[in-house]
């Protein structure tokens, strides 16, 4: 007792002052955490905030939680005050019963591993083409479990539908958005003078959110939700944080006629040609920091309908060509998958006489080896 009064003596008001105890907190707003380089318009989105130090680190602001519990303790989420609180359109939303599968075909058979149960869902239908010209309100900002990045709940108020689109980063409730898929509008080429100019335009159109053919966006702008094709909706930058960059676009030929592709270049490092009339979204997919978050305790893995994945070493022999011995020995084999493909060693699976004509450079894939190029 006497030990635990000297203790509390160095935390005794003045005199004159009552003893003022601390309101207790369960989650704290914010905490510091460095992540890697951002791009630009994600740190104008998100509102980072640089700490100056000896290495230059960019700061973000993630929630953590007071240990009451275990799961608690390493659980980490981003800072998404923004997001409705309540249901769903249901009108745009499908019943999940009886379609998840556990990763099973239609006899039975296991196909994808690793795949059942889950907490209970209902699948968003997300307008990926946008095809529908005028303008939309955001009447809010919405989390979907079947994707990383967020929804937006858009309304027309030309015909009073209403419809889902992937958000992009910064996009908030209130906020307008258009498609110009379908065409200039006429009252806007009125403004230009009745001429195309494509510095004017590119300045009323290419804000975030709109969707434009991906020929009338600048050179360099941030996109997501890039199509391939023209009659195609969006197919690559869909998940959370990612986008691609309008790199080149192909220049008239001798008739007159305009060119085909527009190169773009993804953030695995892959350039890529796309149509010119695909479809691209101006922005940053919404959600940039969710690979930051930590589940914390492997019940939320189990809630995501992500089953546990079980090390070939500790099977039999008969489930694994790793499994069985005395030890965590896995004989003298390569290492293989369950059904003995090789898994590493530069095991190749892409096909070499008929390559993807539509993809310029290829993504950087160091085989198995490490960064430096040693292999050691």
């Amino acid at each position: 007792m006497k030990a635990l009064w000297s203790r509390l003596r160095r935390y005794a008001p003045p005199r004159g002052q009552a003893w003022c105890c601390p309101v207790r907190r369960y989650a704290f707003d914010a905490s510091l955490s460095p992540s890697r380089t951002a791009p630009p318009a994600v740190a104008e989105a998100v509102d980072f905030v640089a700490r100056p130090s000896r290495q230059s680190e960019t700061v973000f602001a993630i929630r953590r939680y007071k240990p009451r519990t275990p799961g608690l303790r390493h659980l980490r989420r981003p800072i998404n005050d923004h997001i409705w609180k309540g249901r769903p359109f249901l009108a745009l939303t499908i019943v999940k019963a009886n379609q998840g599968k556990g990763g099973r075909n239609n006899s039975g058979r296991i196909t994808v591993r690793h795949r059942g149960g889950g907490h209970k869902r209902r699948i968003r239908t997300v307008d990926f083409a946008r095809t529908a010209p005028g303008k939309h309100q955001v009447e809010r900002i919405e989390h979907d479990p079947g994707r990383s990045a967020h929804i937006a709940l858009l309304h027309n108020p030309a015909t009073g539908r209403k419809s889902y689109i992937v958000a992009a980063e910064g996009m908030r409730a209130g906020d307008t958005v258009e498609s110009f898929r379908a065409g200039i509008p006429p009252e806007l080429m009125t403004s230009m003078g009745g001429t195309l100019d494509l510095g004017m335009l590119a300045a009323r159109t290419a804000t975030r959110g709109n969707c434009l053919p991906i020929h009338l966006v600048p050179v360099g702008t941030l996109v997501y939700n890039v199509g391939s094709r023209p009659e195609r909706g969006g197919v690559f930058c869909r998940s959370a944080g990612t986008f691609a960059t309008v790199v080149a676009k192909d220049a008239d030929d001798d008739n007159g006629r305009a060119g085909r592709y527009v190169t773009v270049r993804l953030q695995s490092g892959e350039v890529r040609k796309v149509g010119r009339n695909a479809c691209a979204t101006i922005g940053v997919a919404s959600n940039a920091l969710h690979w930051h978050r930590q589940l914390g305790k492997a019940g939320r893995k189990r809630w995501l309908g992500i089953r546990p994945t079980v090390r070939g070493v500790a099977m039999n022999a008969v489930d694994h060509p790793h499994g069985g011995g005395r030890g965590k020995s896995k004989g003298n084999v390569k290492p293989v998958s369950p059904w003995g493909q090789l898994a590493k060693s530069g095991f190749k699976t892409r096909r070499k006489n008929h390559p993807n004509r539509f993809v310029v450079t290829e993504r950087h894939r160091n085989q198995g080896k490490r960064r430096s190029g040693t292999g050691k």
